[in-house]
Formats: structure tokens, C-alpha cells, sequence
């Protein structure tokens, strides 16, 4: 029970749920002290490890001896750091053990202010024993985000389950150089598909009373050479027109309170110091209410990486002025040098009431200071973070982001053949995982407790499904070691069929091939894989090439060899599974690439968001030309698209006013003899403008499955807004001229075009513009099959 003091007095207004949450804070702000104000924008991380050996590097310099944990919330705390996702713990012993902390800090402090509690939650709820799904690359590649949106609210329903009220997803970085580490954490390359997925995340996450936090805002995914942490080089118009996108979109449509800053430097400023950024833009343009928490260590970076502050006080100053609300991951520059600054006059006490305010009233919004609250939830007894229903979403979104690049005809595996399954991540279930899945992240530094889950490999699976199946690693995914080989060579030259399972095994820092501070030098397969593959297709044995990883690898002419190949990124506990019935065909591929193919390794990479002089050209000898486009995937039946047209034309059907909508629809039919799921794209083509455009850029998309014979419509309707773009004065318009909407099965197979023109007079367009290119789907009656 609580003592009789200032958190129970009755007529407290701050404790008034018939007042609005901001009243609410207004009413207890002004009766908090200095210490009991910055206390509230600080978090502890009670169980990180200080000796040098945490996740990430610079933690020990960052967590130094914290005081006594009586000390620490004497007068209050903002945000406890990770109790789940810092060391193996069980649901239920975990939640008590929170519950715990809660109670000593609300006893501790004046007016009994529970902590906010976060946890990380991109490839679901980052704790021990808890449902692993597909990594956000495979979200983009199914293109579904109804399903992406379901997976969220799984994932928020177990973390306030357990207590937790804020998560650290979704990423929202548009992938730029497919070296970058963290590509296996971004949704794709493209901002429209990044955007209209992230956002759906966001809801599925809001939807269950847990706060989504927006990553990383924003342009870190652009750094120069592909490099964590690296300089970004960008314009301020490829950040507009790219980078931008998926968090106005993600605020807008998905309702996310929380936003977490970004470490990079653009043109010179790192972002944490930025107040054009993240004031100006975030909250004065925007209009974002929320809360700006810092990345882990971010605000102490501006001293001792980037370089822009003195010491402690002076980054602290910096990070709250430009807008950084709460320090994470641990008490520091926001500690004693931000009090001894504020005492001193040298941090204006009204910066740190205006951050206050907002997470006061994010706590009140939770419920935190409701006399109702309480510490422990009724049925922790019977907490699970791995269901059936989780499983069930997980194999689902693992199935469909399956992509099928190639195939000559050997897929399904013919039933009776003799496969030899060979490569290092046929039989590795670290395979499966991305790097902030809890296994790579955490778990790696903790083996006495084993993965806590089952995670069955493609070599558990296949054998299921195929009697006679042989299996040879052949290599490892990392090292020189060649001696292997001749094994694997031997058992695909006796087999009908080769099953070759190569890519990636996600960690941190070094610790992997793919994921944060994983960079790559070129996109050539690590390790000596690339010399495993050439060998295998030498033997002349149908080869199918299966590609497990956290990035796009180069499949240049050394490849071309391959019967099949098949693209899975990091596809969770069930991946294996979602592969094996992929490849024998008991579930059809319906995966599409988020992320282009490149051919060549060497060259540095580019997406597909280009103009003309980004493409094969004349003036330069390299081809970007990737080796299979974003937006590709193939299935096991066959589609025929026919009959585009503008819907209910006007007396010009070309005329498309900058203020108004056109509607285009195509017919879409299955004339193969299984069922399928076709994903229909929609690109927009501006071939003359005032900046240089891409050539292409997706404006819709959808998820169409056909019966055999079944015939559907889907209709587009496109906003003029969706066709605005940063001009020459720095503005977003939407501009007058000529236009061109081609339907595609990727971004580079063109099905159908149609020629508009926008008219008018040039428009202006901001935050409130239109975002979303609706979709109809209208089924037809079935065409009967010729015999």
C-alpha cells in the first residue's frame, strides 16, 4: 500500500481522470523540484553489464558505477532499460520482478511516479523464451501489411502482459548501400513500402497499449560508405523525398508516440544536436506531441565521438535544446552535469519543463498515475511470450516473404527425387535469426541457457517432407576453411537435386556477418561460400540456391548456373518450415524483393530509387543493372494482366488535375493450373521535371491471390499528392506535366503504362497532404480452364 502523502491525496488534480492528460501535467509540474523534474527524463539500466562485455561498444565508458539503486530513485525515475532483454529471465519471474521495482520506486518518491518501461521488439518482444518472427526485410517482402500490423499486436499484447510500456520499433530507415549492417533491419529501399508497412506496425503495437518508438530519425541509413555510424552525405532533398516518408507516414497513419533520434551527422550536425530536425520539423511542422528519446548513449556521443560538445553538461544542453526529451539508455549527461548546469544557469530550467511535460503526459496516458494502476498484472501466473497464435503469425509472414527468383523448372522438388541438402545454413538455426532477435542479441553472452526456444532448421524440415535426403555443410559461413568442400561436391553429384543453403548469421559488432556494426566490405558471400557454390554447380547437378540472409548478395554471371534460386531474409523461429514448404511446394512463393539484387559485388551499391545517369548509361563502363529488380518474385503458376485503363475518364482521359484523383485499373488473371498470389505494383514515371526524378518510384501495391482460372479487377486511386515531390525551392509541390502510371510485377517489368498529365498550376503540398494510393480488388467470375 501506498503511504498518505502527496500521491494520494484525493483532490490532487493530477490524478483526476476527468481532466485531460495534459491538465493533468500542468498541474503537477510546477510542484516538482529540480531534481525531481530530471529525474523523469532519465532511464537505469539496473541489469547491464559494465565490465566491458555488453552489447554494444562503449557501453562500460558510458555506465560507470551507477550510485546505490535507493539513491537512484529517491527522487523519482523517468524509464527502467530493458529488464527482459538485458539477461535470460523467465515471463513470470520477470514480471514480479519488475512489479517489484515499480513498487520501490513509486514508495520511494513524493508523488509515486511509476517508471516507463521499454524493452526492443523488432523481431518480436526481445526476452527470453519469447516468439521470434521475421526480420523487417522479410515484412517488406511480403508485402502485406495487414499481416505486418497483426504481428504488432502479438508482440504488444505480450509485452504489456509483462509490464512493458514502450517499444524500441519499428526501423524506419530507407536501406541505402546494402553493406550498411543494420540493412537487414530496414524494411526495404523503397520509402512508399517502408512507409505504408512501418505505419501498419505502428498500429498493431499502439493497439495494444504500448508505445511504438519510430528508428532512426532520421538519415542513418544513408551513411558514406555503408559504415555504422558514418558521416551521411546527403541533400536535404534526397532527405525529404526518401528518408522523411516513412515517419510522416508512420506518425500520421500509424499514431506513434515516441521517436528515437538517430546517431548520424548530416552535412556536418549530428542529429541528436539538431533542433531544425527534431523541433523545427518533428514538433513545430509536424506537429508531433510525443516523446524524442535518445539512442542508446547518444546524448553523451556529441562530446566523445562527434566531437560538437565540451563534456557532459554542454552535450546535455545541446541534446535537450534541440529536443531529445529522455536520455537512454542510463542515467548520465542528463544526471548530475545536467542538475549542476541547470543550478548554474547555464541550462534554462524552462528546457527542462517543456521535456517534462511531454512524459509526464505520455505516463498519464498510460494509466501511470491512475489510482487504479497497479504494479503486477492479475494473471502473470499463466504469462507466455510463445503461443500458438504468435507461432501461427509467424510461419504466416514467414511463408509469403519467401521470394522465388529464378526457376527453371526443378521447383516444387520432384516427389521421390534424391536431394542433397548442402551449405552452412542448412542445418544452423542462428540462421533463422536477425540481430536483435533475443538469441543473437542477449542470448549469445548467456549459452548455459540455450535459444529457450525451438527454432527448427531447413535441414529438421526438409527431411520431413523428402525421404532421401543427404546433407553436407560443406563450409562454414565465416573462415578460409575449404576442406568441406569435396564432401559437399560428392553428395550433390550422387543427388538428383542440390539444395544449396548459403548467406548469413546475424550479431553484433563484429560478432556476425550481418547487423549493426556488421558492415561489409563488398556484397561477395562471405567467408569462402562463394568457392562452395561454384564447386556444387560444377558438377552439373540441378542446383537450387537458397539465400539466408540479412542482406541482398551479388549473383552475378558465377551464378547463373543455378536451376533455382531462392531469397529468404532472417525468417524467424519458423523459417525453416516456411522454407521446406516453400520448396516442395505444400505453400506457393508469393514473396516479392524489398531490396534489389545486384550483379556486381565490386561496385557500390545503388537502389533503384534512380534518375537516368544513375542507370546503365554511355558515359560510365560499370552497369548498376541489378540481377533482379525491387518488387521481383515469381510463383509456381502463371498471370496474365490485360486491359489498363483510366476508370470513368473525364472528356480528356489523360487530364489528371494536381488537386484531384485518377483512378486506373488493369484485370489480372490466373491461367496457370495452381493457386497463386500475384502482388500487383504501381509505379509513377515523371520524365521531365524541375529536379531529377527516379525513373520510377512505387506509388501502390497489393496482394492478389487466384484460384486457378480466377479472374480479378483492381483499381488504383491516386492522389495528385502522391505524385509530389521537393522542388527547386526547397518546398514539396506537386508539379504540372506530363506523367506516365505503369502497372508492374517489379519495378522493372513493365506490364501495362498509361500516359497522364497532371493540369494545373504548380501546387504546394506539406504534412497533411495525401498519403495513400487506395486499393479496390473486385473478383470476377471464374474462367473455366481449357482441357
Amino acid at each position: 500500500m501506498r503511504s498518505q502523502s502527496l500521491r494520494d491525496d484525493g483532490a490532487a488534480p493530477w490524478r483526476d481522470q476527468r481532466l485531460s492528460p495534459t491538465e493533468r501535467a500542468e498541474a503537477l509540474l510546477p510542484k516538482m523540484s529540480l531534481e525531481e523534474k530530471i529525474a523523469q527524463l532519465v532511464g537505469v539500466w539496473v541489469g547491464a553489464d559494465a565490465s566491458g562485455e555488453g552489447v554494444a561498444p562503449h557501453q562500460s565508458d558510458m555506465l560507470g558505477e551507477l550510485p546505490p539503486w535507493s539513491t537512484v530513485i529517491q527522487y523519482g525515475l523517468g524509464q527502467l532499460t530493458r529488464p527482459f532483454g538485458t539477461a535470460p529471465v523467465d515471463p513470470v519471474f520477470g514480471a514480479r520482478s519488475l512489479a517489484a521495482s515499480q513498487a520501490q520506486i513509486v514508495a520511494a518518491s513524493r508523488f509515486g511516479i511509476p517508471a516507463q518501461v521499454h524493452e526492443e521488439c523488432l523481431t518480436g518482444f526481445a526476452a527470453w523464451r519469447a516468439t521470434v518472427y521475421p526480420t523487417p526485410l522479410s515484412w517488406g517482402a511480403s508485402f502485406d501489411p495487414e499481416l505486418v500490423e497483426a504481428m504488432a499486436d502479438r508482440i504488444g499484447r505480450s509485452m504489456r502482459a509483462a509490464g512493458v510500456h514502450q517499444g524500441l520499433a519499428p526501423v524506419l530507415d530507407v536501406t541505402r548501400d546494402y553493406r550498411w549492417g543494420r540493412t537487414e533491419e530496414t524494411i526495404g529501399e523503397d520509402p512508399y513500402l517502408v512507409g505504408t508497412t512501418g505505419a501498419a506496425y505502428v498500429r498493431g503495437l499502439e493497439r495494444a497499449g504500448v508505445v511504438a518508438t519510430l528508428k532512426h530519425f532520421a538519415g542513418y541509413s544513408a551513411s558514406r560508405g555503408g559504415r555504422n555510424l558514418a558521416p551521411v552525405p546527403m541533400g536535404r532533398r534526397e532527405l525529404a523525398d526518401v528518408i522523411l516518408p516513412p515517419f510522416e507516414m508512420a506518425l500520421r497513419l500509424g499514431g506513434a508516440r515516441s521517436v528515437m533520434n538517430s546517431y548520424a551527422e548530416i552535412d556536418g550536425l549530428p542529429v541528436a544536436a539538431d533542433r531544425g530536425l527534431l523541433t523545427g520539423l518533428l514538433r513545430d511542422e509536424w506537429g508531433f506531441t510525443g516523446t524524442v528519446v535518445a539512442d542508446y548513449f547518444a546524448v553523451r556521443f556529441l562530446q566523445t565521438l562527434h566531437g560538437v560538445a565540451g563534456n557532459a553538461a554542454d552535450a546535455a544542453r545541446l541534446a535537450l535544446r534541440a529536443g531529445i526529451d529522455v536520455e537512454l539508455p542510463t542515467v548520465d549527461a542528463f544526471g548530475a552535469p545536467l542538475m549542476e548546469a541547470a543550478r548554474r544557469g547555464e541550462v534554462d530550467e524552462a528546457l527542462v519543463d517543456c521535456a517534462l511535460r511531454r512524459v509526464l503526459i505520455q505516463k498519464i496516458e498510460l494509466g501511470l498515475l491512475d489510482e487504479g494502476w497497479q504494479e503486477l498484472p492479475d494473471d502473470v501466473a499463466s504469462l507466455r511470450f510463445d503461443d500458438e497464435a504468435s507461432q501461427d503469425i509467424a510461419l504466416r509472414l514467414a511463408r509469403e516473404s519467401v521470394v522465388l527468383l529464378r526457376n527453371t523448372g526443378v521447383l516444387p522438388l520432384p516427389v521421390g527425387s534424391r536431394v542433397a541438402l548442402v551449405g552452412p545454413a542448412a542445418d544452423d538455426p542462428m540462421a533463422m535469426l536477425g540481430c536483435y532477435s533475443f538469441p543473437n542479441h542477449v542470448g549469445i553472452h548467456h549459452s548455459e541457457f540455450g535459444l529457450g526456444l525451438d527454432i527448427p532448421t531447413l535441414r529438421d524440415e526438409l527431411a520431413r517432407r523428402v525421404p532421401l535426403l543427404t546433407h553436407e555443410p560443406g563450409c562454414a559461413i565465416t573462415g578460409e576453411d575449404t576442406s568441406g568442400i569435396p564432401a559437399a561436391v560428392a553428395a550433390a553429384a550422387a543427388a538428383d537435386v542440390c539444395v544449396l543453403a548459403v548467406g548469413d548469421r546475424a550479431g553484433m559488432f563484429g560478432r556476425g556477418t550481418s547487423g549493426e556494426g556488421c558492415d561489409a566490405v563488398d556484397l561477395r558471400l562471405p567467408g569462402v561460400q562463394s568457392d562452395l557454390v561454384r564447386a556444387v554447380l560444377a558438377t552439373g547437378t540441378p542446383v537450387v540456391l537458397v539465400l539466408m540472409a540479412g542482406r541482398p548478395y551479388a549473383l552475378g554471371p558465377q551464378f547463373d548456373g543455378a536451376a533455382a534460386v531462392v531469397q529468404a531474409f532472417f525468417l524467424g523461429q519458423l523459417g525453416g518450415q516456411a522454407l521446406a514448404e516453400v520448396l516442395t511446394g505444400a505453400v506457393e512463393p508469393s514473396g516479392r524483393l524489398p531490396v534489389s539484387v545486384p550483379r556486381d559485388a565490386g561496385g557500390l551499391p545503388s537502389t533503384y530509387l534512380a534518375p537516368p545517369l544513375g542507370r546503365r548509361n554511355k558515359v560510365s563502363s560499370i552497369d548498376p543493372t541489378p540481377a533482379y529488380p525491387f518488387g521481383h518474385g515469381l510463383s509456381y503458376t502463371t498471370f496474365e494482366w490485360s486491359d489498363a485503363t483510366v476508370v470513368e475518364p473525364r472528356e480528356d482521359p489523360t487530364a489528371w488535375p494536381v488537386d484531384g484523383e485518377v483512378r486506373v485499373r488493369i484485370t489480372v488473371a490466373n491461367t496457370g493450373e495452381r493457386a497463386g498470389t500475384e502482388v500487383v505494383q504501381l509505379y509513377l514515371h515523371d520524365p521531365v521535371a524541375q529536379t531529377t526524378r527516379p525513373v520510377v518510384r512505387l506509388i501502390g501495391y497489393t496482394r492478389l491471390p487466384l484460384a486457378p482460372g480466377e479472374v480479378a479487377h483492381v483499381t488504383f486511386g491516386v492522389p495528385a499528392d502522391v505524385a509530389s515531390f521537393t522542388g527547386l525551392t526547397g518546398q514539396r509541390i506537386v508539379e504540372p506535366g506530363d506523367v506516365e502510371l505503369r502497372f508492374g510485377r517489379s519495378s522493372g517489368d513493365v506490364a501495362a503504362a498509361l500516359p497522364l498529365r497532371l493540369v494545373g498550376t504548380e501546387r504546394e503540398v506539406g504534412f497533411e497532404r495525401e498519403l495513400l494510393t487506395s486499393v479496390r480488388v473486385e473478383p470476377l467470375v471464374a474462367v473455366p480452364q481449357s482441357a
